[in-house]
Formats: C-alpha cells, structure tokens, sequence
C-alpha cells in the first residue's frame, strides 16, 4: 500500500479553489486535511496520474524526475500547479506560484515508479497489489 501527500503554498493572489482543483485534477481521491495559505492533502491511489503521464506520452522523462526523487522508501517530487489546474503533469518545477510537492510512501520505491511511468524499454513491470 502506498501513501500519497500532496503539499503546495497557495499564495493571496490565487484562489483556493483553482489550487485545490490542481490537486484534485491529477489526485482525484485526495482528502485535504489542511486549506489555507498551506494546502495539505493525502490521497491513496496514483492512477490519475499515471493516466495522464501515458497519455502525454512522457513516460521517459517522467521517470528521470522520478527516480530523481527516490529517498529510501520515499519518492518526493514536485508538479506545476498550473499544468496541474489544466489537467496535464508537468514536473519543470520552481514555478512563480509554487509547486505541488509530492510524497509517495512504500515499501518499494523502483516498483511505484514503474507502476507510474513504466518503462519505454523492457517489459511491463507487474502490477503492485
């Protein structure tokens, strides 16, 4: 089982309502547990996202920012808030607005990167329970 936080600084000239739609457009199932000048959300599934990343078709980067990212059992990486608004994963970070950062918990991290953003260049990975 993985565990997904979404964290991301939403500033006096944004809507929380847009920031919160960012989150919800790549994490759909997310529950916020915090919604003021900090939003704070957990979700438990990342399809969405490796949804998304397929259909853009940037599987090989995606995985270059993600393992970019891998910290023991952890996997933290950061989204544009704005591509995420727009429905579309972005991981150019350090955007003016700030950035969605993300945190994904589990046991193994390689097999959550796969699950995301399988590779272009061996066989599909088997999925995670």
């Amino acid at each position: 089982m993985v565990r997904i936080r979404v964290r991301t600084v939403c500033r006096g000239t944004e809507s929380l309502a847009k920031v919160k739609v960012a989150v919800l457009n790549l994490f759909p199932d997310a529950e916020f547990s915090r919604e003021d000048d900090v939003v704070e959300a957990e979700s438990s599934s990342f399809e969405t996202l490796r949804e998304k990343v397929r259909a853009q078709k940037i599987r090989d980067s995606a995985r270059g920012a993600l393992f970019h990212g891998v910290d023991g059992d952890r996997l933290r990486f950061t989204l544009n808030k704005q591509a995420g608004y727009a429905g579309r994963v972005s991981f150019a970070a350090n955007s003016p607005l700030g950035d969605l950062e993300v945190e994904i918990d589990g046991d193994d991290p390689e097999a959550v990167i796969d699950a995301i953003a399988e590779s272009t260049t061996r066989p599909p990975p088997e999925p995670l329970p």
